[in-house]
């Protein structure tokens, strides 16, 4: 069960410190405490549990979400985390508790993997929207003017009118900032994935299958014949050399494909009997289903001689990953998460992540709507790569008086005007915040390695780097303003004093 608690930040001095002393207010995560909004998510965390008065008593809303935020920001692994907090006053404080215990961990290392099932992607992006929104709403307020207000959102959910369904022209719509937009990879932690390796892979998965369906008459009937160590030999024959011809690549392929067909259908024949078939575990009979896919795939590919095929299987523990084509040097193919971004004045918004492949070219239209219903206003100018500028996104932002940066399309002018060339330089160095904001992802916060083994928290656990990366610009942005007062109130004491002198 879950009781709502009142989430309010207490004063740092009332945190009870055994050895004496108070919190140092100006510590980061004294601030960032200060800076989160945690009732606002009490309502959507309170929807995972079904009963509010039976069960035991769920941790609050700050310590699931906390917890998170120290993970991601920390980088830490589950087993870390319960041991960070444990020694870390500051973090017991950020998580709400109201004094410093040393003597016992807050909680089980295994709580961590819950929290990221509690908060679900969906769930993770509105949060992330609620943060960097009421940042910008902020800083844009007043220069929007009075009579937009009815246009405003607080950046909640896609439940506002479109630009479309407000009933007044295009021009009449105010335009303000700029939309920068960029897709990346987020690969996971899986092995590079071959044609042969997998296969193998899906053959010791078969033979142990057999072992276990064959356990009840292992003393009556001998076991069907697998040629495993045949099969095993075989394997490493080809996965051993250093370079491999194509000809001894197929022909290793020909053979394992042999293996997996016959262990399948020795498989199939134990479990036609649903008494049998139970003595599979959950995660084997998974397995089953993705092993069945992934054969089909290979003998497609090996028959026809292709090497692409429609949601190829890299990963059979993972099946849901695919593979990435993003031309990029040293990585022309990726497998893990695609996402698409876009930054407005430093902060990150997710437009969409998913495993399969998508154009993003064809979701510029979306992420503008987007734009309008988290802010009001249409955004001045997209800054976007050439992927993004067809003819019907170019027709699109002509017509609501958007600019969207780079060269026309067709022939290239032989004489451009210097002022056009200013304009596409400014536009190119403004655009590499998102480039940044990638970089920053994938060096501070673990972007570049995705470890969660499940698609939605493998999702939630991206949704959170970028979410973490939006709380540092806001705290920099926070300290930042909080110096320059106390600078500007250390002058105007100086200067009082020399009057007074």
């Amino acid at each position: 069960m879950y009781i709502r608690k009142t989430s309010q930040i207490k004063i740092s001095d009332d945190f009870f410190l055994p050895f004496g002393g108070k919190l140092n207010r100006n510590n980061r995560w004294v601030k960032l405490a200060e800076l989160i909004p945690w009732s606002d998510f009490e309502d959507a965390y309170a929807q995972n549990f079904k009963s509010p008065t039976r069960g035991e008593e769920a941790l609050s809303v700050r310590v699931a979400l906390g917890t998170l935020i120290i993970q991601t920001k920390l980088k830490l692994v589950d087993a870390e985390v319960p041991l960070q907090i444990m020694e870390n006053p500051y973090l017991q404080y950020f998580l709400g508790f109201d004094s410093f215990e040393d003597d016992r961990q807050p909680f089980d290392a295994s709580l961590v993997t819950h929290f990221r099932k509690r908060f679900t992607p969906d769930i993770l992006l509105e949060i992330n929207n609620i943060i960097a929104v009421k940042e910008l709403e902020a800083a844009a307020a007043s220069e929007i003017r009075d009579d937009d207000d009815d246009h405003k959102n607080n950046g909640s959910g896609p439940t506002e009118p479109t630009a479309e369904d407000v009933q007044i022209s295009f021009d009449d719509i105010p335009k303000q900032g700029k939309l920068i937009l960029d897709a990346t990879c987020a690969p996971s932690d899986i092995r590079f994935p071959t044609d042969l390796r997998l296969l193998n892979e899906a053959r010791e998965k078969l033979e142990d299958m057999i072992d276990v369906l064959h356990a009840p008459d292992i003393s009556v009937t001998a076991k069907p014949r697998t040629y495993r160590n045949r099969a095993r030999k075989d394997y490493l024959s080809i996965e051993k050399q250093r370079k491999k011809r194509s000809k001894a690549i197929r022909k290793a392929i020909r053979k394992q494909l042999g293996y997996v067909k016959r262990d399948l259908v020795i498989v199939e024949i134990y479990i036609e009997d649903p008494s049998r078939a139970e003595l599979l575990t959950r995660r084997q009979q998974r397995d089953l289903q993705v092993i069945r896919k992934l054969y089909e795939q290979q003998r497609y590919m090996y028959e026809s001689r292709t090497h692409s095929v429609e949601n190829r299987i890299v990963s059979i523990s993972q099946p849901y990953i695919r593979p990435i084509v993003r031309g990029k040097a040293g990585s022309d193919v990726e497998f893990g998460c695609k996402v698409m971004t876009s930054v407005v004045n430093g902060y990150t918004f997710i437009e969409k992540l998913d495993f399969d492949s998508y154009n993003e070219g064809i979701l510029l239209q979306e992420a503008v709507e987007q734009y309008f219903r988290r802010f009001g206003f249409f955004p001045e100018a997209v800054l976007a790569d050439s992927i993004f500028r067809n003819r019907e996104n170019l027709a699109w932002l002509k017509l609501r008086g958007i600019r969207m940066s780079g060269p026309k399309l067709g022939r290239k002018p032989k004489i451009v005007n210097p002022e056009t060339k200013k304009i596409e330089r400014a536009d190119n160095g403004e655009r590499n915040a998102v480039e940044g904001s990638y970089g920053v992802g994938k060096r501070k916060y673990g972007l570049d390695l995705i470890k969660a083994k499940l698609e939605d928290t493998a999702k939630s656990v991206i949704i959170l780097q970028f979410l973490v990366m939006n709380l540092d610009r806001r705290l920099r942005s926070f300290l930042s303003q909080f110096y320059l007062q106390l600078i500007f109130a250390i002058r105007v004491n100086n200067l009082a004093a020399v009057n007074g002198l």
